[in-house]
C-alpha cells in the first residue's frame, strides 16, 4: 500500500508571522487527529524554512524545499543547494514544477541534474509534470508528460528517492480541474512509464495537483493510482489544507 502523501506548496507567499501561524495550526491538528492515513509535508519559501520547520519539529509534518539547484555549491547567486536544504531539516524538494519551467525556461535535463543533487543530499525529489491547455486541446496530453517523465527522472531513482506529481498546467490556479475520468488516465499512464524507469515503480507515489480544494478532494484521492495532492492556493488556509488531508482518512 502507498501511503497517500499531502504536500502544500506555498509557493511565493508568508512573512515569518503568517508561516509560523499556519504551520503551528496544522501541527495542532495533527497532535489531536490521532492516528492518520497520510504523510503530510509543508514546502514554505526558503526565507521560511527555518522557522517552519521549528514549529512543526515536534509534529510528524516533513519539511520541503521548493526548487535547489543542480550543483551542490558554488557562485550561483541567490540560488538555493540541495545541501542546504538538508541542512534546515528538508526531507524532499521540488523540482521541474510548471512555474519554474515557463517562468526560468527549465529543461528536462535540467529538471533531472536538480533531481539528481537532490538524491545526492539525502532528499526525496518531488518531479513535476503537467501539460499545456493547448498540448491537451491538440491530443498531445499524455506523450507531453510521458516525454517529460523521460526526460526529467534521474537513472536509479527508487521509492525512496522519488515522488512524481501531475498537474496540468492548464488547472494550476485557475480553478479548473481535471476531471477524475482524465486524472485517472494519466496516472495509469505514469505508472506504466515508471515501469521502465525506475526501480519497484508501483511503490512510487503520484501526486494529483491543480485547484485541488477541499470540495474536490475526496473524489481525486480516491482515483486509482492517485497517491496524494500537491496544493497549492488551498494549502495557505490551515481549514482548507486540513480537509484536504482528511480526505484520505
Amino acid at each position: 500500500m502507498r501511503r497517500k502523501l499531502i504536500a502544500g506548496n506555498w509557493k511565493m507567499n508568508g512573512l515569518k508571522a503568517d508561516g509560523i501561524a499556519l504551520a503551528s495550526e496544522l501541527a495542532g491538528h495533527m497532535a489531536g487527529a490521532g492516528p492518520v492515513g497520510f504523510d503530510m509535508l509543508l514546502c514554505p519559501p526558503a526565507t521560511l524554512l527555518t522557522a517552519v520547520g521549528q514549529a512543526v519539529s515536534d509534529s510528524p509534518i516533513a519539511l520541503g524545499g521548493q526548487d535547489c539547484h543542480a550543483k551542490d555549491s558554488g557562485a550561483h547567486t541567490g540560488d538555493v543547494a540541495a545541501p542546504m536544504l538538508a541542512d534546515l531539516g528538508c526531507r524532499y524538494v521540488i523540482v521541474g514544477h510548471s512555474e519554474r519551467r515557463q517562468d526560468h525556461g527549465e529543461s528536462d535535463a535540467t529538471v533531472r541534474a536538480k533531481a539528481e543533487a537532490a538524491r545526492r543530499a539525502g532528499l526525496t525529489a518531488i518531479v513535476c509534470v503537467g501539460e499545456t491547455e493547448a498540448q491537451r486541446d491538440a491530443g498531445q496530453a499524455e506523450s507531453v508528460v510521458e516525454a517529460q517523465l523521460r526526460g526529467s527522472i534521474p537513472a536509479g531513482s527508487t521509492p525512496d528517492t522519488l515522488v512524481v506529481a501531475y498537474e496540468p498546467v492548464w488547472a494550476i490556479g485557475t480553478g479548473k480541474t481535471a476531471t477524475a475520468a482524465d486524472v485517472a488516465a494519466m496516472h495509469a499512464m505514469i505508472r506504466r512509464t515508471l515501469g521502465g524507469l525506475v526501480e519497484s515503480a508501483d511503490a512510487v507515489r503520484i501526486l494529483y495537483g491543480g485547484s485541488v480544494k477541499p470540495a474536490n478532494a475526496v473524489e481525486l484521492m480516491a482515483v486509482a493510482d492517485v497517491d496524494g495532492a500537491l496544493v497549492g492556493g488551498a494549502s495557505l488556509k490551515a481549514a482548507d489544507f486540513w480537509a484536504i488531508a482528511e480526505s484520505c482518512r
